[in-house]
């Protein structure tokens, strides 16, 4: 028995990621992409029409709450990769979707090696020994948020786990570069570096799939690619005041 594929709208279609996302999505034998859309389009008047049951957006920083509630309007399960997303109102979008009886995802890094990199690093400063902690961001010279929504995601988690706030963060933006961050723990006559280097959009193509696959059956809009990964369908994690995405 052949099992139906489930239709799928990408939101920010023709921009880096979201050009990645379509081709990935193509090769799926799970995912039948169903819409293609560009931040030109009114999603209040296309969503209805697309037929999707997942969407996943990855547009420009700042619309991502926006184009979430939109999506829950119109019964399609969100997940968001778009930065600018705070806990806050991914708290918010949690509350419409359990109202709902839809479920969804934010998540600041599609890439595996970060979440197991936020795992370590939570794990270190959690245990004490490393308390003094510096994050180091580089990315190529287009992208327009400093510090990265990544980072910023580390950073409360971190602080969440003990470290003094607010968590310093270096940005670096320079062509050549693509995306990569360190994670600098110090502690008396030592110290230890976390590094994670992304070489290219190939490295978000397992996490996409996690997070669809995710949002599928969720209750409810959870946080970061942990909850993915782990099967977790609770509510957004609790962060320290200010965390953003």
């Amino acid at each position: 028995m052949t099992l139906a594929r489930v239709p799928v709208a990408v939101i920010g279609a023709h921009g880096r990621l979201g050009r990645f996302a379509c081709e990935l999505l193509r090769r799926e034998a799970r995912f039948e992409l169903v819409a293609e859309l560009g931040r030109e389009q009114r999603l209040e008047a296309v969503l209805p029409e697309c037929g999707a049951v997942l969407a996943l957006d990855v547009t420009v920083a700042g619309f991502g709450a926006q184009h979430g509630r939109a999506l829950l309007a119109a019964g399609i399960r969100p997940v968001i990769g778009t930065s600018g997303v705070t806990r806050a109102e991914a708290a918010e979008l949690d509350v419409l979707a359990r109202a709902r009886g839809l479920g969804g995802l934010v998540v600041p890094n599609f890439s595996l090696g970060m979440a197991w990199l936020n795992r370590a690093a939570e794990l270190l400063v959690r245990g004490g020994a490393f308390r003094d902690v510096v994050l180091v961001e580089r990315h190529h010279a287009e992208k327009r948020d400093a510090p990265s929504s990544t980072a910023r995601d580390t950073a409360a988690r971190l602080e969440a786990a003990g470290a003094p706030a607010p968590v310093p963060i270096q940005s670096v933006r320079a062509a050549g570069l693509y995306a990569h961050q360190e994670v600098l723990l110090g502690a008396p006559g030592e110290t230890l570096t976390l590094r994670h280097d992304m070489l290219g959009p190939a490295a978000f193509g397992a996490g996409i799939l996690a997070a669809l696959r995710h949002a599928l059956t969720a209750r409810g809009v959870a946080w970061g690619l942990e909850a993915a990964l782990d099967g977790d369908v609770a509510a957004v994690a609790k962060a320290p005041p200010g965390g953003a995405h």
